[in-house]
């Protein structure tokens, strides 16, 4: 029986990474938290301040388009996107959510990069800061973390 072949992206990188981070501004107290993971971890991950840009946006719901924009314009592997949609007393929430989450997976797969889903949907505040460093670990460092994974599986087993 012949050997399965297994493409985690566990390999060192065979090049540099130019990396953007799409980050919304608003709940800005958990996004720059987010950001902060985010940029950290690239960092112990090898990838350059120069191969990184970072890009902040009023909220969630523009964070799609800004996306494509900068697939459109810049010699960019992958994008993180961070942010902090709370659900609050009307459907807004579902609405930019849904948009959001939609609108980032339409992007990836329309420019065939990868784009890691770093934006929080929370029930509460409390929910949005445990999940930025606060009890659960650090969901920036999480998307940072993916992203790298990705774009070494891609290079494992597409290169």
């Amino acid at each position: 029986m012949s050997e399965v072949s297994v493409f985690a992206g566990q390999i060192k990188p065979k090049k540099v990474y130019n990396i953007a981070i799409v980050v919304s501004s608003f709940n800005s107290l958990i996004t720059d938290s987010l950001l902060k993971g985010a940029l950290d971890t690239l960092t112990q991950r090898g990838i350059a301040n120069e191969h990184i840009e970072v890009y902040r946006v009023p909220g969630a719901f523009e964070i799609p388009l800004t996306c494509k924009r900068i697939f459109s314009s810049k010699n960019i592997d992958g994008i993180i996107t961070l942010g902090a949609i709370i659900r609050g007393e009307t459907p807004h929430f579902e609405f930019v959510a849904g948009e959001c989450a939609s609108g980032i997976q339409r992007i990836s797969l329309e420019f065939n990069k990868p784009v890691s889903f770093g934006v929080l949907t929370t029930e509460n505040v409390e929910q949005a800061l445990n999940r930025a460093g606060i009890k659960f670990g650090n969901k920036g460092c999480d998307a940072a973390n993916a992203l790298i994974q990705q774009l070494q599986v891609y290079e494992e087993a597409f290169i």
